[in-house]
């Protein structure tokens, strides 16, 4: 099945893919970039991306690595405190009139 037609891609591809980055690197995470970049193409409209991830998360070799597994329990992008104050707007100066 056609899963990306700007590219051409189908679902035997991305399949085919995964595996070969799971053979290459057991615990290398795999992204659909990745998955591009292994079939020498590029993301084009993006229409076909929620056919694509769905296709990669089919996969039995997209797992997450175990070593990678505990990463999301800690501190997310989210929330993490990158050093700066709550808010990240410039306090309005009061100017001695």
């Amino acid at each position: 099945m056609i899963v990306c037609h700007c590219t051409n891609i189908s679902d035997n591809d991305i399949r085919a893919a995964i595996d070969w980055m799971r053979t290459a690197d057991p615990d290398t995470v795999i992204t659909p970039g990745k998955i591009y970049h292994a079939l020498g193409k590029s993301a084009d409209c993006g229409g076909c991306m929620p056919l694509f991830l769905d296709t990669m998360r089919a996969s039995d070799n997209l797992k997450v690595p175990m070593q990678l597994r505990a990463l999301r329990t800690g501190v997310s992008q989210e929330n993490a405190d990158e050093g700066r104050s709550q808010s990240h707007r410039i306090p309005q100066q009061i100017s001695a009139a």
